[in-house]
């Protein structure tokens, strides 16, 4: 599957490359970034786990169609974050659309921008028929994106023994947002 690049103003959402290893790694390690997503308190400090994320995602993108970008900045090139999709066979509550950037971006709209256009492509071009976002009950940020999407809260669940909040839409709810 050819991983789709899509260009905007102050960013741009591609392909992870081999070269984002430095940048993961600093993401992945940051532990206030990865407060929510890893409770376990474990991060991701090596090239070769930043080098395996991205695999995995080439491949999710192989196998569902769907996956996590690099959010790069327009101006510099650099990765910034990444946004995207997952889901996996097993143990996952639905197709999740989920953002992460380093610290240093955050409260400047990219989470918010980025995964609304990410959402966009999910509706309007591979026709997903309900997108999620599964969220630490704790991480207040990232909510707040959810709930700037649209996105209402659906239940509480958990993902591999963690409590999180599960945010959505359906295809109908993004077509009432987005007028068509």
């Amino acid at each position: 599957m050819q991983i789709p690049t899509l260009t905007f103003d102050r960013f741009t959402l591609r392909p992870l490359h081999e070269s984002d290893v430095p940048a993961l790694v600093r993401l992945h390690s940051d532990p206030e970034v990865m407060r929510y997503l890893r409770p376990d308190g474990t991060v991701e400090t090596t090239p070769r786990q930043a080098w395996e994320y991205i695999a995995i995602h080439a491949g999710h993108w192989h196998l569902k169609g769907c996956g996590k970008w690099a959010l790069v900045d327009s101006a510099t090139d650099q990765l910034i974050g990444r946004v995207g999709y997952y889901d996996p066979p097993y143990e996952w509550p639905g197709l999740e659309l989920g953002w992460t950037l380093l610290r240093e971006h955050w409260g400047k709209g990219y989470a918010t921008t980025a995964a609304r256009e990410a959402m966009r492509w999910g509706f309007e071009v591979r026709g997903f028929n309900e997108i999620i976002s599964a969220i630490h009950p704790d991480n207040a940020a990232s909510i707040r994106v959810a709930e700037r999407l649209g996105e209402q809260r659906l239940r509480m669940d958990t993902v591999y023994g963690n409590p999180c909040l599960i945010y959505g839409m359906t295809d109908a709810q993004w077509c009432g947002l987005a007028g068509t």
